[in-house]
């Protein structure tokens, strides 16, 4: 009969093991001297960008509790009213424990669950990492110049370092939200290819696929394959992507209509200090060598037509003009992969681009070169 019993217990505490919390309890402790009542917020990233409430509570004798229930583990964020930093947390079902002292709430320990217990351990190996880093900056600053040099070397070799950890903690990972987090951050600074990212991607668990984060991962991804695409179709050598659009009086004005000689796509905006800094070379050029065979398309990204117009008539600039007035959205900006400017293309008679963002003297030189 015990034997029965003891089996039961047996199987009814392996029976509890295997359940998943249903929800979460997430306790903070902080050292130091915190009155009673002081708020606490938890906070996720909102759409634009911008940390939104999630939840309120108080602090009484040091400890403050947030309950509630995650679908999916995400990353939240602790502010304590009245204090500086925040600590970063993955809410997800489970008892969740923190602990701070209230005046580096950045440094804080946070454990109790898998997903925490991971992204304490990858800070962990991160911060040594950036210890390093931090120990050759202050190096560089007292050496001499051939010592500063090894040091930049031996940053550049520890860059790359820090490039293949996070890679590595990625493939080591798949099943951790802060994996999916890497691989977002790899994708936002084109850091690794679409490919690369994608095959990451491909190997992250369900659960984490499911994420917020893993959502996005899908979106940029998306926008990286294009803007790869059109890389190869605006590479030096290739044939200048087609496009159309209205010009100040509305008339749309397309890029083969216009081809001359030379041509020069010139993207700028009234709003672009560089760019209106340039213009003047740019109508110098324009003015010696239009009766040659230079033309200009302007591409503006500007938001507004008056600011546009006002713009085109302020700085001189007596050739084609275009914009969809939709700034970064610009479609043509998108089709040339353009996502800073200045930036320009320069073509030769049949519409192939031979050069890439020449200013100043250089682009004088270039096209005279092109027209003798």
């Amino acid at each position: 009969m015990k034997k029965v019993v003891l089996s039961v217990c047996i199987l009814v505490g392996l029976f509890a093991c295997n359940q998943k919390p249903e929800g979460y309890s997430f306790t903070g402790n902080l050292r130091g001297e915190v009155e009673n009542g002081t708020k606490v917020f938890l906070k996720a990233m909102g759409d634009n960008g911008q940390p939104v409430d999630i939840d309120t509570t108080t602090v009484e004798n040091g400890k403050f509790v947030f309950t509630g229930q995650a679908d999916t583990p995400e990353m939240h964020y602790v502010f304590v009213d009245k204090l500086m930093g925040y600590t970063a947390v993955i809410l997800e079902n489970g008892e969740i424990e923190l602990n701070a002292q209230k005046d580096s709430l950045g440094f804080a320990d946070v454990k109790g669950t898998a997903q925490n217990d991971v992204f304490m351990d990858y800070m962990d190996k991160s911060k040594e990492i950036t210890a390093r880093a931090q120990s050759i900056q202050q190096d560089m600053q007292k050496a001499d110049e051939a010592t500063a040099l090894a040091l930049r070397d031996e940053m550049m070799e520890l860059q790359e370092e820090y490039k293949n950890f996070e890679i590595t903690y990625i493939k080591e990972h798949p099943d951790a939200l802060i994996a999916a987090l890497l691989i977002d951050r790899a994708t936002s600074a084109r850091a690794i290819t679409a490919a690369e990212a994608q095959e990451m991607y491909d190997a992250l668990s369900p659960e984490i696929k499911k994420t917020k984060v893993a959502a996005t991962i899908v979106k940029k991804l998306e926008d990286q394959k294009q803007a790869e695409e059109n890389e190869k179709s605006t590479a030096i050598g290739a044939k200048a992507p087609e496009f159309s659009a209205p010009n100040p009086e509305g008339k749309t004005v397309a890029l083969n209509e216009v081809l001359g000689k030379v041509t020069l796509i010139d993207f700028w905006a009234a709003w672009c200090k560089p760019c209106r800094a340039e213009n003047p070379n740019v109508v110098k050029v324009y003015e010696k060598y239009h009766d040659k065979g230079l033309n200009i398309v302007g591409v503006s990204l500007d938001k507004t037509e008056d600011a546009w117009k006002k713009a085109i008539a302020d700085d001189g600039l007596a050739w084609h003009q275009v914009s969809n007035l939709a700034y970064f959205n610009d479609p043509i900006a998108k089709l040339y992969n353009v996502d800073a400017i200045p930036a320009a293309f320069l073509l030769d008679e049949n519409g192939v681009i031979i050069a890439k963002n020449l200013r100043g003297p250089a682009l004088e030189q270039k096209v005279a070169e092109l027209l003798k």
